[in-house]
């Protein structure tokens, strides 16, 4: 009879949820790549970009908890190796906050989050200057994953919160000019909501379970920052689909939603043509920030 497996020990997932890569992807030659990362609720997503050609090469998507990525990269053909060009890995949750630059001073990071976020010991803070933005998105990271980042990719890993791959995102689509307007992503159980102008004016990040908390929150917040429901433009990304009862019910009462399109600027293999566009909006926004 065999031994039971040890109680740390994780269980990797034998398949992906998603895994599209083009054929030029060269995993002999990472140098020649960013790779870029998001992780929370239960989701691993990972994205490959041709630096010099701006171009996503390959797009995978697990599910997998936080705490098996470290088993899963030792696992998985090129997500462990050194000699990336760029390692950015996102975040998720709901705690951050963004202050002004000029408020923020360097080691404050924990007592700005104290506000509604106490860290437990398996987690540290961290901070994002937001140059274009004139802001600094201040979160918590789980301690051990940015050990393991730091000892992975060395100098070329950056951890980031998902909030600023989206307003980066956001903010590299719009053109001069544009009027506020408000957007949303929706990841497993988490729908972030940004409203944009001449500068930010709203951001924050909600968890839900039904498709009428999401229409909750995104009524409250237009109406708290004075919205129309009729006139205003509202952009969807993420995991949702045309009809799914979430865009469904967003329609029914939104009568200017739409779903968003992927960032540009950039090129994206053929092998990304079945996926659609409004999705992973966040991990290909990474490339911006």
């Amino acid at each position: 009879m065999p031994a039971p497996a040890a109680a740390s020990s994780v269980l990797i997932p034998a398949s992906p949820l998603l895994r599209i890569r083009d054929d030029a992807f060269d995993t002999g030659n990472l140098d020649a790549y960013n790779l870029y990362l998001t992780t929370g609720s239960n989701r691993l997503r990972l994205a490959v970009v041709d630096s010099e050609r701006r171009k996503f090469v390959a797009l995978e998507e697990y599910e997998l908890p936080t705490a098996a990525l470290p088993a899963m990269a030792e696992q998985h053909d090129f997500l462990g190796r050194r000699g990336w060009n760029e390692v950015r890995l996102a975040v998720t949750g709901r705690a951050f906050t963004l202050l002004p630059a000029p408020l923020f001073r360097p080691g404050d990071e924990e007592a700005a989050l104290r506000l509604h976020h106490v860290l437990p010991a398996t987690e540290t803070a961290r901070h994002f200057v937001h140059p274009n933005l004139e802001l600094v998105n201040i979160y918590a990271a789980d301690t051990s994953l940015t050990d393991w980042l730091s000892d992975t990719y060395g100098n070329s890993g950056r951890v980031l919160h998902h909030t600023s791959a989206l307003l980066a995102g956001v903010a590299h689509q719009r053109p001069a000019g544009s009027p506020r307007r408000l957007y949303l992503n929706l990841g497993h159980g988490e729908l972030t909501l940004i409203v944009l102008g001449q500068y930010l004016e709203y951001c924050n990040v909600f968890a839900f379970t039904t498709a009428e908390d999401v229409l909750y929150y995104t009524i409250l917040v237009m109406q708290e920052l004075g919205l129309n429901p009729d006139q205003d433009e509202v952009a969807v990304w993420g995991e949702l689909l045309h009809d799914s009862a979430i865009f469904s019910l967003l329609r029914t009462y939104l009568r200017q939603v739409r779903l968003g399109p992927r960032p540009p600027a950039v090129q994206y293999s053929y092998r990304l043509d079945d996926v659609f566009e409004h999705r992973y909006f966040d991990l290909l926004s990474l490339h911006f920030v």
